[in-house]
């Protein structure tokens, strides 16, 4: 499994999220650094939102629904 150096297991629904998050970005044109200065963040912290490596909070998903122009909901559907 998965590990992060303060032991807690990278969660598989962290690793879809960031996925989801990967192919919407790209999907608009976006780069990294782009989303980063939509949201206020640095690009390398995009990275690990987008690896799973850090967990996206409810708030950071927020921004990212709107400055994307998704609904929220499409980092949710389907999920196991």
């Amino acid at each position: 499994m998965n590990q992060r150096k303060n032991n807690r297991r990278i969660d598989h629904h962290d690793i879809i999220l960031g996925a989801r998050l990967r192919k919407v970005r790209r999907k608009c044109g976006w780069t990294l650094q782009d989303l980063a200065d939509g949201v206020g963040v640095s690009f390398q912290q995009i990275q690990k939102y987008e690896k799973g490596i850090n967990r996206i909070p409810a708030t950071r998903l927020w921004q990212f629904s709107k400055v994307l122009k998704v609904p929220i909901r499409y980092f949710f559907c389907a999920f196991d």
